[in-house]
């Protein structure tokens, strides 16, 4: 008799989907000329980043959930913070700070409103996600409205310390290195 609570395998899907993330985007990088070691630092960075969020948000995924007398209905919290753990908040703001960090590296002007939509599309479709997957998949998350709001949180730290970081002429300096559009790069291309 098998276990009742098999698992999809997390790292058999999570590490090719880093390995072809990182590839699609060092090939972006080389398409625009702007391939250079600190760029694919950061393509590796994120591609890592990826893998972690979707093995530890989108798992456990079980292959043989108990069955069910009524029909189920997925778990999803709408109310903020009702029963809702100062420890997981913690967690979700940590999780998602080099997010904030990572999307000013990326996008040509990192703005606020830039940073933050791409932060709460991310969280967004991750709760998404989660939902699909206790609907469909077995899942073993809980869609939460209080895990998006600390997740767009820590990337709006994330990008608060970005902007401290850049505010130096060290610092400036040394963050160009690693964006994947600067000035010199946006005047040198024909736009």
């Amino acid at each position: 008799m098998s276990n009742p609570f098999d698992q999809v395998p997390v790292l058999p899907v999570v590490i090719p989907l880093s390995i072809v993330l990182f590839a699609i985007l060092v090939l972006w990088l080389r398409a625009r000329r702007f391939l250079s070691l600190p760029r694919v630092a950061v393509a590796a960075a994120l591609s890592i980043y990826v893998a972690g969020i979707v093995a530890n948000t989108i798992f456990p995924i079980f292959l043989n959930a108990p069955g069910r007398d009524e029909p189920w209905t997925p778990s999803v919290a709408l109310v903020p913070f009702v029963d809702y753990e100062v420890e997981d908040a913690l967690i979700n703001v940590a999780v998602f700070v080099p997010l904030g960090v990572l999307i000013a590296l990326l996008v040509t002007r990192p703005r606020w409103r830039t940073v933050l939509a791409i932060a709460a599309g991310a969280s967004l479709a991750i709760e998404l996600l989660q939902l699909a997957a206790q609907r469909f998949a077995g899942g073993g998350h809980i869609a939460d409205v209080n895990d998006f709001l600390f997740n767009v949180t820590g990337a709006a730290l994330g990008y608060v310390l970005f902007l401290l970081v850049v505010r130096t002429r060290r610092g400036a300096a040394l963050v160009d290195r690693f964006r994947w559009r600067t000035n010199d790069a946006q005047r040198k291309s024909p736009a």
